[in-house]
């Protein structure tokens, strides 16, 4: 007896799916399903939103936006990253589609998303050349750096810094705010 083929989901197959609380992404026709996060996970996505907004309203390198998004690559792409930084003429033009430069990507790192987010995110925003992905744990309270040529990443333990092509000066955050209880 044979198996069923799996389904390619296309990224306007994953636009209509239920509305039900779970976030849905695709990378290359696989189908990502993730619960909704901890609290701890998105205490983290605020901080880095407030800390890489703050940052970027000064230097004017981009703009920050997070999760729920609409990234799409390809028919068979269509990801939500917890954090990214968008080009501004791209985001002016008010639509998800024209969004195709990502400058920074932000994974922070859940129990059911590990895997996604370290091994299928990863190479997707590595080949569709996003400059920097950072995965964020947590729990281990590190970053990791990945640049689009990087076969391991550069662990960051204390500090993360990243800088944008046209920035006066790069964004530094000590990992003990970001990881800071409340």
């Amino acid at each position: 007896m044979g198996m069923a083929a799996p389904i390619y989901y296309s990224a306007e197959m994953v636009r209509a799916l239920p509305d039900d609380g779970k976030r849905y992404e695709t990378v290359h026709g696989e189908l990502l399903v993730t619960p909704a996060p901890r609290t701890s996970h998105q205490q983290v996505v605020t901080r880095l939103i407030m800390a890489v907004g703050n940052y970027l309203e000064e230097c004017g390198a981009g703009f920050v936006l997070s999760s729920p998004a609409d990234i799409s690559w390809g028919t068979g792409i269509l990801v939500q990253p917890d954090v990214c930084v968008v080009d501004l003429d791209e985001l002016r033009t008010g639509e998800w589609k024209n969004i195709q430069t990502l400058l920074l990507a932000v994974e922070v790192l859940s129990p059911s998303t590990t895997r996604y987010d370290r091994f299928t995110k990863r190479r997707l925003y590595q080949e569709v050349g996003v400059p920097v992905y950072w995965i964020v744990d947590p729990d281990q309270q590190l970053v990791e750096v990945w640049t689009p040529h990087d076969t391991f990443p550069t662990v960051e333990p204390q500090v993360v810094t990243w800088s944008p092509a046209g920035a006066a000066k790069p964004f530094t955050l000590e990992l003990s705010e970001l990881f800071r209880p409340i």
